[in-house]
């Protein structure tokens, strides 16, 4: 997670909300990074876990990435959600909840719906005060 943070710290070069992601294979190896982009793309759909999955894909060469874990500052919207669940993530980490938009336990539950097609291992609140902080100190300034 401390790597993650770190990565969300680019975002702020662009105006971004600071969140950072990145992927590990099976033997904890980063594959890919991504921080928000929407900013500097101007692209709704340049969220830090898309960025993130889009490059493993890339990297992999295959859009299924079993065996792999996300890990992400902050906890995912229902976009993200989606995306994680059809890229076939074997777990997700997330640092801080976000109480107007999560969709990870917070506002909705799509990742571990029981109707959901793929079963994944969710683990939230992965140094949530230094997630949380990194996003207050943002919003504070704008």
């Amino acid at each position: 997670m401390r790597s993650a943070i770190a990565i969300a710290q680019s975002a702020l070069k662009t105006d971004d909300v600071p969140v950072g992601a990145l992927i590990v294979d099976s033997e904890n190896n980063i594959i890919s990074t991504g921080y928000n982009e929407r900013e500097a793309h101007q692209d709704p759909t340049a969220h830090a876990e898309i960025v993130a999955i889009r490059r493993a894909a890339q990297k992999l060469g295959t859009w299924r990435l079993d065996g792999c874990k996300l890990v992400v500052t902050l906890e995912p919207c229902a976009m993200c959600a989606g995306a994680i669940a059809q890229s076939r993530i074997d777990t997700l980490i997330f640092g801080a909840w976000d109480e107007k938009a999560g969709a990870v336990g917070s506002v909705w539950d799509v990742l571990r719906d029981p109707r959901a097609i793929h079963k994944m291992e969710v683990v939230g609140g992965v140094l949530e005060a230094e997630c949380a902080e990194l996003l207050t100190n943002f919003f504070r300034q704008q």
